[in-house]
């Protein structure tokens, strides 16, 4: 897959949930590998913060993100919507300390990527397999997020308040492509006993009856009610019974987890790529969102490339049998097995080591290791199944190497090794010349690495 920008520029104005401010955002498409950056257009030099989870400040009642004295909050909303819609790269600019906060949702951001489109770039969406289990927990409040590996993307979301009217929610979705009907018009929510706090906390001056769910779960003098309604600037209520006290109904029963489900998608957009895995959080919040993050992110940071996936039950994309039809190869050089993966760039192909190779009685007796030099050479016969591959007729042709450059050995191949080769092009293939980067795989380990040339030529 390759990476997505918008298509074009979109806009979106309102007031900041928080600073009660009107404010613009304007969204642009950016080039290959930028990710999200967000852009202080109103302050002098207009600085930029990348959105990544090493950057964010404050998790209080929203996420924050901030470089030096420059922040801007309430990004999470924009970031699911991005995220989800498969966006990679995307440049924000905007003329105040947060994103606005519209209708307390993530719909109004997805209805303007619909309508604007999205556009391939040359290149490949770098995703972040999850192979085995991760988890944080929060000993303080009980919070939990996991992440299983799986195929694809999805998140479930269980929500339990001191409530009684939120005592516990539960949300999930499945895939992204249902993001839009499922979750993205979920509004964020706020308890009436939280708000005289977080008015004296200079928060949510924004804060309105249309873009967000209140809820009444504590009888509260009516007093008390009239001056909270004058600070938030809405006509005196009487609140004789407990519940949502929205003018609109909510649009699920179980909209706040629906929203916190968003949150959590928009939070997981800062480790910078898009992750196959399952999400499992119990109380979610933004700090352990956030907590959570930064450590699959530092993983990510520290991964170099990562292997391939590979299931030995898994049949093959090409067999021994058909390796053969592409290739002149024969034992005892015919250094790859099978093929598991197969694109018009890129090739994955298995070598079983086993004691039995020929060359580890003279390489060596006592230590038998793969030579480096055949670990080079799988490589390259994955690469001559690559481009042969897709030719009308592969049994006339042969690659040859012209050129190898960098080669790196980082540990021994002994017997016993499953070998997975991952071969790429680097550009397009041009005069029957082509630019290839390889990796070789032990388990999870890198351990050769070349980039190479080689010429296809028709036999004669």
């Amino acid at each position: 897959m390759q990476q997505l920008t918008l298509n074009e520029s979109f806009e979106v104005a309102g007031k900041g949930l928080h600073s009660g401010l009107k404010i613009k955002a304007v969204f642009k498409p950016a080039p290959e590998n930028h990710g999200y950056k967000i852009k202080r257009v109103d302050i002098e030099g207009e600085p930029i913060i990348d959105a990544v989870a090493e950057n964010v400040i404050d998790t209080k009642r929203g996420t924050v993100l901030g470089k030096g004295n420059v922040y801007v909050s309430t990004v999470e909303h924009a970031l699911s919507a991005l995220y989800a819609a498969g966006v990679d790269n995307c440049l924000i600019e905007v003329d105040g300390p947060e994103l606005p906060i519209l209708d307390g949702s993530a719909i109004i951001y997805v209805n303007a990527l619909e309508q604007v489109g999205l556009k391939e770039q040359a290149a490949e969406k770098e995703f972040y397999y999850i192979k085995e289990k991760k988890q944080f927990k929060d000993e303080e409040n009980g919070s939990t997020l996991t992440i299983y590996p799986d195929d694809g993307f999805s998140v479930e979301c269980m929500v339990e308040y001191n409530s009684q009217v939120l005592p516990n929610q539960f949300a999930i979705l499945d895939e992204l492509a249902e993001f839009k009907q499922e979750v993205a018009s979920a509004r964020t929510f706020v308890f009436v006993r939280e708000i005289q706090d977080l008015i004296n906390n200079d928060l949510i001056k924004g804060g309105d009856l249309d873009n967000a769910i209140v809820i009444y779960d504590e009888e509260i003098p009516q007093n008390k009610v009239d001056e909270i309604c004058d600070i938030v600037g809405v006509p005196h209520m009487h609140l004789s019974k407990l519940g949502y006290i929205n003018p609109t109904p909510l649009k699920w029963d179980n909209e706040p987890a629906r929203h916190k489900l968003m949150d959590i998608i928009g939070d997981l957009s800062l480790i910078g790529r898009p992750i196959k895995g399952r999400v499992v959080a119990i109380r979610p919040g933004h700090t352990v969102n956030n907590k959570f993050t930064r450590m699959v992110r530092k993983e990510v940071k520290h991964t170099e490339i990562q292997s391939p996936l590979y299931t030995p039950n898994t049949p093959p994309i090409i067999n021994v049998n058909g390796i053969k039809k592409l290739l002149p190869h024969r034992y005892p050089f015919l250094l790859i097995d099978k093929v598991i993966e197969i694109d018009k760039k890129h090739v994955v192909a298995v070598k079983n080591v086993t004691v039995n190779e020929p060359f580890f009685p003279g390489h060596f007796p006592e230590e038998p290791v793969m030579p480096g030099v055949l670990q080079v050479e799988a490589m390259a016969q994955a690469a001559g199944v690559l481009v042969l591959n897709f030719l009308e007729d592969p049994e006339q042709y042969s690659t040859y190497f012209l050129k190898i450059d960098n080669v790196k050995f980082r540990q021994k191949v002994v017997p016993g090794s499953t070998l997975l080769l991952s071969v790429s092009l680097t550009t397009e293939i041009r005069r029957g010349c082509a630019m290839v980067k390889g990796y070789a795989f032990v388990g999870e380990k890198i351990v050769c690495e070349a980039e190479f040339m080689a010429q296809i030529i028709k036999n004669k």
